[in-house]
């Protein structure tokens, strides 16, 4: 293949759905698979699924490390590298254009009758993914039960990474239990703790931003929503922000495209302008592309590995349930009346009539008849 044209494939495609991103990491993997695996064949379901699976046993935002995973594999380290920044820059930019509307004017422009829209439309987009994943990660009976068991606890509020690593572990007994055969692991990889020098030109004040944020990217599982429990402890309850300028930046977060995370730049601008939100922005992602870097290698040989195949199959089926189990929750919190209701309906019946319609007609459909319908009582 030629380098050259992939690089400038992952640019086009990242940078697409950095711009038409709504929704949340769910979403946005949603959005990578019709891309990526129906669209473009650049993986296949089982090997999309791997990477969901590999992206949730790191730590990190799951949607940014699926688009650095399938830039790696689609061309090597420039494929990381290139998928990675296009995903992530036009959330930063955009979010970076609101935090300093905020900064200068105290509060944020009025764009809910739009998100009121899109929020139903992304319901379908999700659906649209999760069907043919669920009829890839779901082989058997067994990986059945195991979804169902994650898709149950999930509603308990049980610990994600907990329901991912004991689905994997179940399935290890399992197997270990039918074959009755013992194997011999691969030593596990511990990824020492990393340092990182600062250039002078960065005041004191970046200096401790700079490992905050740091810190929350490399310990932080989960969704990018359990980012802002991080923010509230290392932030507002030391007094370096206020719980008023979280919640915008929550608000900020949600109605962007793109990675949640993005977030950091908003804070990071109100506390030291522009340089405040470039070393927040370059810390909380950092520590996602060194740990793709690192383990993306090992997919396949998990993969081919009889022992770590098990294990995949049950991270790769808690990965499916957890998808579902926060769809569900979106549709509660999304659908509230007869015009979500409507918008959903009407989303879900284009997706799976026009297969090879593109996600961005959706989202852009969505906002659209939402804006349309707002205003009508």
């Amino acid at each position: 293949m030629n380098n050259s044209n992939d690089l400038k494939d992952l640019a086009k495609l990242f940078l697409k759905l950095g711009i038409i991103g709504f929704g949340g990491p769910v979403a946005h993997i949603a959005m990578m698979q019709k891309e990526v695996v129906v669209e473009k064949k650049w993986l296949t379901d089982q090997e999309f699924l791997d990477l969901i699976g590999a992206t949730n046993i790191i730590p990190g935002p799951n949607s940014t490390e699926m688009a650095i995973h399938i830039g790696r594999e689609r061309a090597g380290w420039k494929g990381l590298i290139v998928a990675g920044l296009c995903f992530i820059l036009p959330a930063v930019i955009i979010t970076g254009t609101f935090a300093w509307l905020y900064k200068k004017y105290g509060q944020l422009p009025e764009i809910y009758p739009f998100i009121y829209g899109i929020k139903p439309a992304i319901i379908a987009i999700i659906l649209g993914a999760v069907f043919p994943l669920a009829k890839k990660s779901v082989k058997t009976f067994r990986l059945a039960a195991v979804g169902v068991i994650v898709l149950i606890c999930s509603f308990f509020k049980i610990n994600e990474i907990g329901l991912m690593f004991g689905a994997g572990l179940l399935l290890l007994i399992i197997d270990y239990l039918q074959k009755n055969n013992v194997k011999r692991l691969n030593n596990l990889i511990f990824i020492g703790p990393l340092q990182f020098l600062l250039s002078d030109v960065y005041s004191l004040l970046n200096l401790k931003l700079f490992w905050i944020f740091l810190k929350v990217g490399a310990i932080l599982y989960g969704s990018g929503y359990v980012l802002f429990a991080f923010l509230n402890t290392e932030l507002v309850s030391k007094g370096i922000i206020t719980r008023q300028e979280l919640i915008d930046a929550i608000a900020v977060g949600q109605f962007t495209p793109g990675p949640v995370f993005s977030s950091v730049t908003f804070i990071g601008y109100q506390i030291n302008g522009i340089s405040g939100a470039l070393v927040s922005t370059l810390a909380i992602f950092l520590p996602s592309f060194i740990l793709v870097a690192l383990t993306g290698p090992f997919v396949n040989k998990m993969r081919n590995s009889s022992t770590f195949s098990s294990f995949l199959n049950g991270v790769n089926v808690a990965s499916i349930a957890l998808i579902i189990s926060v769809c569900i929750t979106m549709g509660i919190d999304s659908i509230t009346d007869w015009k979500t209701t409507l918008i959903a309906c009407v989303s879900i019946a284009i997706l799976f009539v026009f297969k090879k319609l593109n996600s961005a007609f959706v989202v852009i459909g969505g906002a659209l008849l939402g804006y349309l319908l707002y205003f009508l009582t």
